[in-house]
This record gives structure tokens, sequence and C-alpha cells, in this order.
């Protein structure tokens, strides 16, 4: 079994429902949820305009590849009712995968560990909650030790 991570986030509609019918929805078409952070408020980054998020990181356990996980991650968001409409823009749901074991990956539309993920403290904050000593495999730094490098003013705050 693989532990893989994924961060959970919407910003309209129902937002805690969505990031529990994800959660549902990744335990019946990926694995068993073996952990989950607190949930997070926080301002939305990149397109600065928009709704705050709610912001969640679970880490479910897979027998899957990691494309299969990758197809049924899309698969979810669309279920919900995700549409991609632009970059960065709000969405009911969005699904990003941060860590597959400790695979390095990089190929056409699949890049894990996720290359946003030490910018970012909306995930560092939930990831750090559940998997403080988990270290990433291309910096060798623990997830806590990365949350305590950025500088990151976006508001972060658990729910």
């Amino acid at each position: 079994m693989i532990d893989v991570f994924l961060l959970l986030g919407s910003n309209l509609g129902h937002r805690e429902a969505y990031l529990q019918k994800a959660i549902d929805l990744i335990e019946t078409e990926i694995g068993p949820v073996i952990q989950k952070s607190s949930i997070y408020e926080t301002e939305a980054w990149g397109k600065t305009d928009e709704p705050n998020y709610l912001n969640q990181v679970v880490c479910a356990g897979t027998e899957l590849p990691v494309r299969q996980v990758l197809e049924k991650v899309l698969q979810i968001e669309t279920s919900i009712g995700r549409v991609r409409e632009e970059k960065w823009g709000s969405r009911i749901i969005d699904i990003d995968i941060l860590f597959y074991g400790q695979d390095i990956i990089d190929e056409p539309g699949l890049i894990i560990p996720h290359p946003e993920l030490h910018n970012r403290m909306f995930t560092l904050a939930p990831l750090s909650e559940i998997a403080a000593d988990l270290q990433h495999p291309v910096f060798k730094k623990s997830i806590f030790h990365l949350k305590n490098e950025l500088k990151d003013n976006l508001i972060v705050k658990k729910l």
C-alpha cells in the first residue's frame, strides 16, 4: 500500500460538504483515508480576488498506480461538479496530488511532489498537522521545516 497525500480545496457553495464528498469518493475510488487534517480557511492564492477557500489534506492508502490515481482524482472533481474555466479561478472542488509515496515523477501532465507545495502555506499548514516529519524527497527537508522556512503572508487559519 502506498501513501498518497492529497490537498482538497473549495471556495464555492457548500465548501465543507464538497470537501466531505471528495473524501467519501477518495475512499471509494482510491483507497482508505488513513489521516485527515483539520479544515483551514485561506485567502485565495494566485488569483487573489476570489472568495476564501477551505483546504484540507488527506492521506489515503492505495494500490493504484499513480496515473490511475490522477485519473480518479479528475473523475472525482468532475463528479462533484468541477468545471475548469480559468487558471486559479474559483472552484467547487480542487484535488491536488502532493505526494505518492516517496516517488519523484516528472512527466507531461504529472509532477510529484507537487511543484508548488513548498511555496504555499495553505498546503503546508494542513500537511504539517498530519505529516510534520514527512521528508520531501527533492528538498530532503521535513514538511515541518519547509513550513517554518516559508515566508508567506497569506492568511491561513484552522477552523
